[in-house]
């Protein structure tokens, strides 16, 4: 399927795995060029010359931490310096633990807002002009428990909630300034987070992460 990305200029955040990458890998087949930042220098280097490599595309990689201001200028000054605009934001960082309000910290649930949720704002407030004289789209990654609350998932939950109610403001704003504003909310998506949050699961109730993940299953009627 044709998606008319030829030539379009897109930034994946969290891009050296998992939903991440796969979003990058996509978009680079659609013919999209790609800047992929990620805070692991060997990992989105790597997965940046794979896809480069692959498709044909330029993609280039950006070691920057979203949770701090400078690592989004950081960003930004990347995105003038390699395509001197923008098209298309990809917000995928960011995960927070999951576990209930009695085993969290101050420290937790800050470091769980500092880059899914600030992270994210930062960049959008940064790179809006950008995206403004290009028209483009901003696609802010959540998650299944931003609007169904768990009480494991219970910092997970509120950052995506959070992040949603911002993303449709932004979306209204969207409108005056022609960036097109949308959040996907994945359901259960096998990667190695998943992987590892099944064994976390399976262990709170006793159970093998591969029936965990057969519960998971049943419970949300897949």
């Amino acid at each position: 399927m044709d998606l008319s990305l030829e030539g379009k200029q897109a930034l994946v955040t969290g891009a050296s795995r998992g939903i991440g990458r796969a979003i990058a890998e996509r978009l680079a087949d659609e013919g999209c060029d790609l800047l992929l930042v990620a805070r692991t220098p060997a990992d989105v280097e790597a997965v940046a010359a794979e896809i480069a490599e692959i498709s044909g595309r330029q993609v280039a990689p950006c070691v920057a931490d979203l949770s701090e201001q400078d690592g989004v200028e950081l960003v930004a000054t990347e995105v003038n310096a390699v395509f001197g605009g923008l098209d298309i934001l990809i917000n995928n960082s960011g995960a927070a633990k999951g576990r209930t309000i009695l085993e969290l910290d101050d420290g937790d649930w800050h470091e769980g807002f500092a880059l899914k949720f600030f992270g994210a704002l930062r960049l959008i407030r940064t790179l809006w002009p950008f995206l403004k004289d290009s028209g483009g789209s901003v696609i802010n990654i959540s998650g299944y428990f931003g609007k169904s609350p768990a009480p494991n998932i219970i910092l997970g939950g509120a950052v995506n909630a959070a992040l949603e109610n911002a993303s449709k403001a932004l979306a209204q704003m969207g409108l005056a300034d022609d960036v097109n504003v949308n959040v996907v909310r994945p359901g259960m998506t096998m990667t190695d987070r998943h992987r590892a949050l099944l064994v976390q699961w399976g262990e709170a109730q006793g159970l093998t992460a591969q029936e965990a993940e057969r519960r998971r299953i049943d419970t949300m009627g897949l």
